[in-house]
């Protein structure tokens, strides 16, 4: 996968952020913060721009799975959706959970981190946002490789 120059550069931040003092941490949080954010928008926008690429009938296995009464693409496809297609977007929605639930677990720990003015929850929030990171991009791959499978079955 290319490398994307915010997350690259979030992660060179909190690789260094995980060994701060407390008032380091005070001092630069919100370069910490606006760095986090960057880098989870560029991932977003990754995936979105790979999911772009997909076919009618991949689109529509992953918006089948939208949970219930949310508002999720509007399903144009009118074929049969395939076994394979319907497995591949299960699996898409897995890896793209995980990744959204990494994200919110290293938001949360900085969060509660900032309250209680922790060093410890904040170098665990630096942490668990490199662990999101890895979890996006490897979503990421996979909806790639989604792209790969439905253009050559085509």
């Amino acid at each position: 996968m290319q490398t994307i120059k915010e997350v690259e550069a979030a992660r060179a931040i909190m690789k260094v952020a995980i060994n701060w003092s407390v008032m380091r941490w005070l001092a630069e949080k919100k370069k910490v913060r606006k760095a986090a954010d960057l880098a989870n928008a560029a991932l977003d926008d990754m995936n979105l721009r790979v999911k772009a690429t997909w076919s009618d009938e991949l689109k529509a296995a992953y918006a089948e799975l939208a949970p219930k009464g949310t508002k999720s693409e509007k399903n144009t496809y009118s074929g049969t959706i395939s076994p394979q297609t319907k497995a591949f977007a299960k699996q898409m929605k897995q890896a793209d959970e995980e990744a959204r639930c990494a994200r919110q677990d290293a938001e949360d720990t900085f969060d509660l981190a900032e309250k209680r003015l922790s060093t410890s929850m904040a170098r665990e929030g630096a942490q668990k946002a490199l662990l999101s990171w890895d979890l996006h991009e490897k979503a990421i791959a996979v909806a790639r490789s989604g792209v790969d499978a439905t253009s050559t079955a085509s």
